[in-house]
This record gives structure tokens, C-alpha cells and sequence, in this order.
């Protein structure tokens, strides 16, 4: 009989539009024999593999893993439409990178959740691996289910084909987990007392068993896990070189977790609370390595707001004076309006120009004070008009449509703002007396209300008036200097119902995959009405759980997820934002009490700031 390897490198794989997708083999990437470690786990990630390999966790995990002896790590991504047709016309398993080996022979699968639209991708691959869906459809001999991500601050949506979330930052549980899967395993046998493994499961700290808590701990809150201090936890110095361009295809230094901005829309800046950050030397340290390691030609210095990194100066100047002559650039994402020094820009553009983004999130000053952006129309006219002289000619600016308390009046300032910032870019290249016109790029989402956020009680807008929203600032922004691009409403409705609602879209869910749903987000796979089509068949109005609001007393369905921030501090920033009243970063002033350092345990750390040292200001 051929072996799965010689089937798909001679007979299947030629037949695909992106065989590297699936082919392993990469630099750096790990091999073991499976025959002399304990544990065998697989990395799922419901995306294309040009999508996940850019994730930043799967790297940490993967090589964390690898580096024990005793355990190995291996990868599988969603496959494309080609590949899966051929899988199901073949009824071949799917199978993982590294051995090829299928889903079934790992003892577990760990699924990251980044989005809300990839949960039918979920389903999808493990039908495709020939794994029953549902988590009591499974017995002893199928691989433990496990999930962890973002997404997992709600996980009731998946609880029915999840078998253990880990909630909070996979790398300081993921090892601790794995040891106590191997010891139930060497004194029960492999395959059996699945039961008892889930309860030592549950006893640990962020973990959350869907079966369990149902019935044994109905009143236990499951607290996240935390990484106390980055500059000794783990970070891979030798991470994979895929053959293929994939999104992200550089190097990324991760310069500190968290945010204390406080933006009331924003789950990133709650659940990764509080800040925590890697020191300079420690950084530069980890760049020389993975310059040395990987060959790529740029360094991307990655955070949810890399310009709040406290040695950014002085960490941006030494990695170029380091790395300039051997035309290796840098990136600085997630620059925000006002803490962005074009002079800081300016020194990244020494190797190779980059472009500028910048996110006021709204169109007037009242909105952006409900959100609690704290940036001005100056600032942005500032910061643009200092990009525009030191000789940027595209700018692109990010909003959201949407935002509670927002009226056409804020809408109508969002194009009023593009067309400043354009006249602006005009009026220097005239003094610069420069040939090249400016561009603006307004690029619009909608909002959708998050768990463990001050507006997880907030309705979404209708869809109708989403895109009644679109339309407007279309017929507004017409001058050919101007793009502008926006969000599928329907998609963000999608969003909003899997972010907010419970354990009824199992069954939605179900029936949505059912009727060939899969790659959600993807425009060309994207089928509202087999949506509307499973919702019906499942007995769910999901306009009940988007559109309507909540209070203080309504019980979320997450609720026994602990993230840290205390329910009293999020409904008190919501009432503030109704009040229109911002609420100051507690990195350089005031603790506002949000329950996070104290609650776990872990304090602000600043490792850069002048003086030395760490910085809490909890009280």
C-alpha cells in the first residue's frame, strides 16, 4: 500500500494552486520520532497557512514545545477548497506538516482562536480529519479538543465541540497542561479515563472544561494565565522560514503586552492587561539572533501600540546603526497619533520607505471622547502635516462606523477629516513645489461590541443602517485622491452575534458548516443567506443577541471567564462614555483601579523608563 507521503507528493499535491502550503520541510521547522517522545500535539490553525504562519503565538508555542524533549509539536492549517476536494473525493485524512501524519494519531489538537468567522474552518478540519465534531460524540480514542486565543474570552459558542480553552497567554500554561496530560497517561494508559484527565484538567489555573463546568463547577470562574515577565519567558530565536510569502514575512520582535489606553471598544487593550515590557538589551539581543537565524531583511517591532514602547528611540536608532548596512529595515506598526514622532519615522526610512497608517477611529472630538481615543483633530493635522514635509504622499487613516452615540453628524466627520488632511498634502507639495499629488486611504469598520470590554452591553447598528453609513461616506468621498474602502456589513453582524451570544450557536454553527459555510471572512466564500438559512434551522434570532443591549444586571454568557478587569470598572468606563468623560493611562498617572494588578497578582511593568526599574501605580 503507498504511503500517505508518496500519494500526496506524486498524485495530489501537483494538483493544487499553492502545494508549498502544505508540503513542511521549511528552515527551522522541527522534526522528531514519534516513537521516543510522550506526547504528540498538533497546532491547528483555522486559516490558510500564509495567514497563521504570520501569528506570532504559533512560533512561541511551536518551538516552547519543541525544545522538550519529551513532547512534540506539529502544525496544520485550514486547506484551500483544491486540497479539501481532493481530501474528500480520495477520503484522505488531513494530515500535519512536519509528518504528514493524520489528525487522529496526535494526542491532542489545539485550535487558536483569532476571529469569530473562522469557527466553521474548526469544524471543517476536523471532519476532514475524521474527528466527530461534537465533544460527546468523541470517546477515549479520538485526540483531546483544546482551544485558546482571543476569541476564548466568550468560548460558550464553541463549548459544545471544545473539550478544554485555555484562557490567557498560551506559553505559561501550555507545558504545565502537557505534563499532566503524559502523567494521566502513564499511570492510566493511553485512551482511557478521559473523564478523570479533564477533572485534573479543570484544577488548573486557566483552564475552562466546558463538560465539568456544567455540572460540578457552576459558580467557579476560570482567571487567565499571565506572563509576569517577558524578559524571562520564552521567545523562539530560531522560528520557521516558510518557502512562500506569507502576510507577516519578517522578523518580529515583540517589545512589551498590553495597554493601559483604555480605548472602550477595544478587547486587545482589556484581556492583555496590564502592560508589560521587554527591556532594550534583552531586545537588541533577540534581534542579533534571528538576523543570524532566519535571513530575512526586515525587523517589524510588533505591540498594540509600538510607538508607547518606552525605549522606542533609543531601541529604533541602535537596531539601525546595527543592521543598516546589511539592508535590513525596520517597521514600526501600530503607531498611534499622538505619541508618533515623524522624526522616529524618518530614521526607519534610512534602509527602505515605509507607509504611514494612523487611527483617530472617529470623525469628531465628542466621539472620540466617548471611546476614549484622547487624540485630537490636531494632533492628526499635525502629525500628517509633518509627514506630508518630510515627504510622505500617502496616508492612510482608519475609522469605525457604528461607535455608541454616534449620529450622521460624526459620520459627516469622518470625510471632513480625509479632506483636510488631503488639502493639507496639497498645500505643501505646492510650497515643496513637488509633481506627486497626496493620497488618502480611509479605510472603515464597524464596530462590534466585544466581551470583556466597557461596550460588551452595547448593541451593534442594524445592518441596514451600517450600510446606509457606507453609502453616505462613498457619495462624500469622491475626489480620485481619496480611497476608500469598508468593511461587509453583514460580516461585522456575523461578528457580533458569535462575540456576544452563548451555547445556542452550537447548533447554528452546525448547520451553518452543514450548508458549506467555511472561510467566512473570505469574500468569495462568504454566504449570508446560508447563515439566515442555519440561524432559522437552529431556532436563534440573531438580532436578539446584536442588535439589543444589555445593563448591568443582564448575565453574560461569559461571565465565568476572568480576564482581571473588574465588571464594576467596565460598566463604570461605559457610563463615563455616555458622560463623554476620558479616563487618563494609569501608565503616567493615575491607577483607575480596573482590578488587574492587584487581582493577578502582576504589576505594570515599565523596564525602559528613565530612572530604571519597574513602574506600578495601583494603589
Amino acid at each position: 500500500m503507498e504511503s500517505i507521503e508518496h500519494i500526496l507528493e506524486n498524485e495530489i499535491l501537483p494538483k493544487v494552486t499553492k502545494p508549498l502550503r502544505y508540503v513542511g520541510n521549511e528552515h527551522n521547522s522541527v522534526k522528531k520520532n514519534w516513537e521516543e517522545v510522550k506526547l504528540r500535539f498538533l497546532f491547528a490553525f483555522p486559516d490558510l497557512y500564509e495567514v497563521g504562519m504570520s501569528h506570532l503565538g504559533l512560533r512561541i508555542l511551536y518551538h516552547l514545545v519543541n525544545e522538550k524533549s519529551e513532547y512534540l509539536m506539529e502544525r496544520v492549517f485550514a486547506p484551500w477548497t483544491d486540497l479539501e476536494a481532493i481530501l474528500r473525493q480520495e477520503n484522505i485524512p488531513l494530515f500535519s506538516l512536519e509528518s504528514w501524519r493524520p489528525l487522529t494519531d496526535f494526542d491532542c489538537i489545539g485550535f487558536t482562536l483569532q476571529y469569530e468567522m473562522s469557527y466553521t474552518n474548526i469544524l471543517n478540519m476536523l471532519d476532514l480529519g475524521k474527528i466527530p465534531l461534537k465533544t460527546k460524540e468523541r470517546d477515549e480514542t479520538y485526540p483531546l479538543i483544546i482551544a485558546g486565543g482571543p476569541c476564548a474570552g466568550n468560548p460558550e459558542p464553541l463549548a459544545e465541540f471544545i473539550d478544554v480553552f485555555v484562557i490567557g497567554e498560551g506559553e505559561e500554561v501550555i507545558l504545565e497542561m502537557l505534563d499532566v496530560i503524559a502523567r494521566h497517561h502513564e499511570v492510566f494508559g493511553k485512551n482511557k479515563e478521559k473523564n478523570k484527565l479533564l477533572d485534573t484538567l479543570a484544577s488548573l489555573e486557566g483552564l475552562y472544561v466546558p463538560s465539568l463546568h456544567q455540572i460540578m463547577h457552576k459558580e467557579k470562574r476560570i482567571v487567565k494565565r499571565v506572563v509576569k515577565d517577558l524578559d524571562e519567558s520564552y521567545f523562539p530565536l530560531k522560528p520557521i522560514v516558510p518557502y512562500m510569502e506569507i502576510v507577516h514575512d519578517r522578523i518580529m520582535l515583540e517589545l512589551f503586552r498590553g495597554c493601559t489606553r483604555g480605548c472602550r471598544f477595544c478587547q486587545a487593550g482589556m484581556i492583555y492587561r496590564p502592560v508589560r515590557e521587554r527591556s532594550g538589551d534583552v531586545l537588541k539581543e533577540q534581534a542579533r539572533q534571528l538576523v543570524k537565524n532566519t535571513g530575512y531583511n526586515e525587523i517589524s517591532l510588533t505591540s498594540l501600540s509600538t510607538s508607547d514602547y518606552s525605549g522606542i528611540a533609543e531601541l529604533t536608532k541602535s537596531l539601525l546603526d546595527a543592521y543598516e548596512k546589511q539592508q535590513i529595515g525596520l517597521s514600526l506598526p501600530s503607531l498611534r497619533v499622538d505619541s508618533f514622532s515623524v522624526d522616529l519615522a524618518q530614521q526607519v526610512q534610512r534602509v527602505r520607505k515605509t507607509g504611514l497608517t494612523f487611527a483617530p477611529e472617529a470623525g469628531t472630538q465628542r466621539l472620540r471622547d466617548v471611546i476614549n481615543k484622547n487624540v485630537t483633530e490636531e494632533n492628526l493635522l499635525e502629525v500628517a502635516e509633518a509627514a506630508f514635509y518630510a515627504g510622505w504622499t500617502h496616508l492612510k487613516l482608519y475609522f469605525m462606523i457604528g461607535l455608541p452615540t454616534e449620529t450622521m453628524e460624526d459620520i459627516e466627520g469622518i470625510a471632513e477629516l480625509a479632506y483636510r488632511v488631503l488639502r493639507r498634502g496639497i498645500e505643501i507639495n505646492k510650497e515643496k513645489k513637488r509633481s506627486k499629488q497626496p493620497k488618502i486611504t480611509v479605510s472603515v469598520s464597524s464596530f462590534v461590541p466585544k466581551a470583556h470590554t466597557p461596550f460588551q452591553w452595547q448593541a451593534q447598528d442594524s445592518i441596514e443602517l451600517l450600510m446606509e453609513k457606507q453609502q453616505y461616506l462613498k457619495k462624500r468621498l469622491k475626489d480620485k485622491r481619496i480611497s476608500y474602502n469598508y468593511h461587509e456589513a453583514k460580516l461585522s453582524f456575523l461578528e457580533a452575534v458569535f462575540a456576544r451570544g452563548g451555547s445556542e450557536l452550537s447548533d447554528v454553527l452546525l448547520a451553518a458548516w452543514k450548508e458549506g459555510c467555511k472561510f467566512d471572512s473570505w469574500t468569495e466564500h462568504f454566504c449570508f443567506d446560508k447563515w439566515l438559512k442555519a440561524f432559522a434551522e437552529a431556532g436563534v434570532d440573531p438580532m436578539k443577541i446584536a442588535n439589543e443591549p444589555g445593563d448591568i444586571d443582564t448575565v453574560l454568557p461569559w461571565e465565568h471567564i476572568d480576564y482581571g478587569v473588574s465588571k464594576r470598572y467596565l460598566w463604570e468606563e461605559r457610563e463615563k462614555a455616555y458622560g463623554m468623560k476620558t479616563t487618563s493611562d494609569c501608565r503616567y498617572g493615575k491607577c483607575w483601579d480596573c482590578g488587574v494588578c492587584p487581582g493577578l497578582d502582576v504589576k505594570l511593568s515599565i523596564k525602559n523608563k528613565k530612572g530604571g526599574g519597574e513602574c506600578g501605580n495601583q494603589n
